[in-house]
């Protein structure tokens, strides 16, 4: 692939959205399809297997033509693609055709699921465990979780409080469809996960965007979200440790969150922690359900995929109040039915390797420190350059803002986070996310699940794109 075809690929992928051209005739519905209906024979009409009114409409007219409206509902024509995974499949398609892309965008582990944990996989599928499975999960598992959630998290659950699903995602989507009506408020501080604004758009709700700084390590100001909430609050989402930004909420902050939010009688918590054992020390994790009186007013969210590297499994869990993980499971009941039976034998094996995933995580861990350390020095090093030093997960979140206003020959004006991220893959083959998708244009995502060789490659690229933008712009 040319650099110009390369970049007009990159720019399309960064700037458009799918979209349906209008017909030539301005008379016809966008997005319609027109089609002639086809003539009956004479002698068909005649054999009185079919009507004669049916033989009168279906005669041919060249003069018309039958339009069927396919336009889209508001509700999905509202929702943004995710940009991760738009430029992670960008970057895919870029290698595949021969251009040397780093890729730092995905948030994927890169080691292999543990031995113990596919050998489990395996043997189900030899042992014919092959059908569906309990909608909510089978009960092993669901035994299994809520002993990890005794033992590591101080939080007593019943198995008929746990609902098993395919990926924490969907889990986090029934949670908001099971608890916001149209007009409720879902409480967002940013940066946040791309897919928390869309899910609370999914259920008509509306999000309320509470912005951090990254001089507090972007965590959420109690007063900020004090001042913001209303009658219409429903939902406050919270994720420690934190996509995009690493950050962990240490348990002082969240007792005041939590002294908050007892204020409000219809607020809830939905509290993602998906990253709960990618934490490094002294950093400790607290799951917001055991807080005082917090237990009955949370929904806490978890999976497999990211500390056991199990993300092609597609397992993630919800527990909660008994009537509302109820409701979660009507929903997936109608959606998806239960997940991989052969992902929940493997579920069971991941619970079994020991608290917080015992030695085999602990290695993983201790693998993304050695990353982070390594970056969070190299960036501190460069000029104009602002990093919060991340506590966990595999992610920077990095403010390049004073880059911006760069102009560069060949490639143009640098404005915003889309345009940067976009000079870093045309001219110098890095794929990062940019933070607006995070709701923070100052910054870019970079994920470290890759190994240290391609982040030092990376570093060297990064380095030489800052020089040459340097002479355009004072830093």
């Amino acid at each position: 692939m040319s650099s110009q075809t390369s970049a007009a690929v990159i720019s399309s992928a960064f700037t458009s959205s799918a979209r349906v051209e209008p017909s030539p005739d301005s008379k016809k519905p966008i997005g319609s399809i027109r089609f002639k209906p086809l003539p009956l024979s004479p002698s068909y009409c005649n054999s009185g297997k079919v009507s004669t009114r049916i033989c009168a409409m279906a005669k041919p007219n060249d003069a018309e033509t039958v339009s069927v409206d396919t336009t889209l509902s508001p509700r999905v024509k509202s929702l943004k693609p995710s940009k991760t995974m738009v430029i992670t499949d960008l970057a895919s398609t870029l290698v595949q055709s021969g251009v040397p892309v780093i890729r730092l965008a995905a948030g994927e582990p890169d080691f292999d699921t543990p031995q113990i944990v596919a050998e489990a996989g395996i043997n189900a599928i030899r042992d014919g465990f092959t059908r569906y499975s309990l909608n909510a999960g089978i009960t092993e598992l669901r035994e299994a979780i809520c002993r990890k959630l005794k033992e590591e998290n101080g939080l007593d659950y019943a198995p008929d409080q746990i609902l098993v699903s395919n990926g924490a995602k969907q889990s986090l989507l029934q949670a908001v469809l099971a608890v916001c009506s149209p007009g409720d408020e879902v409480i967002i501080p940013a940066p946040y996960w791309v897919s928390y604004t869309e899910q609370a758009r999914l259920a008509d709700a509306t999000p309320v965007i509470i912005p951090t700084k990254i001089s507090d390590n972007f965590l959420l100001n109690p007063k900020d979200l004090e001042s913001r909430l209303t009658e219409k609050s429903r939902l406050l989402i919270l994720c420690s440790p934190s996509n995009p930004t690493g950050s962990v909420y240490p348990k002082s902050l969240l007792e005041e969150i939590a002294r908050i939010v007892a204020k409000h009688p219809r607020l809830m918590v939905l509290s993602d922690e998906i990253y709960e054992h990618i934490i490094y020390a002294p950093a400790t994790h607290t799951s917001f359900a055991s807080l005082p009186n917090m237990y009955e007013r949370t929904l806490t969210v978890n999976g497999f995929s990211k500390a056991f590297a199990m993300t092609g499994w597609r397992l993630g869990y919800l527990a909660g109040p008994k009537h509302i993980v109820a409701a979660c499971s009507k929903l997936q009941g109608q959606v998806s039915s239960g997940a991989s039976s052969i992902a929940q034998r493997a579920g069971v094996a991941a619970l079994g390797l020991g608290k917080a995933g015992g030695e085999t995580v602990a290695a993983m861990v201790k693998a993304y420190r050695e990353r982070r350390d390594f970056l969070v020095k190299s960036f501190r090093e460069m000029e104009g350059v602002k990093i919060s030093e991340p506590q966990g997960a595999f992610y920077l979140f990095i403010d390049f803002s004073a880059y911006y206003g760069s102009e560069v020959e060949g490639f143009g004006l640098i404005k915003d986070s889309s345009s940067l991220a976009l000079y870093f893959l045309d001219k110098f083959q890095v794929a990062m996310v940019p933070g607006d998708a995070f709701g923070d244009d100052t910054c870019i995502r970079i994920s470290y699940a890759t190994s240290l060789d391609v982040l030092q490659a990376a570093v060297v690229k990064i380095k030489e794109a800052l020089e040459s933008l340097r002479a355009t712009v004072s830093v």
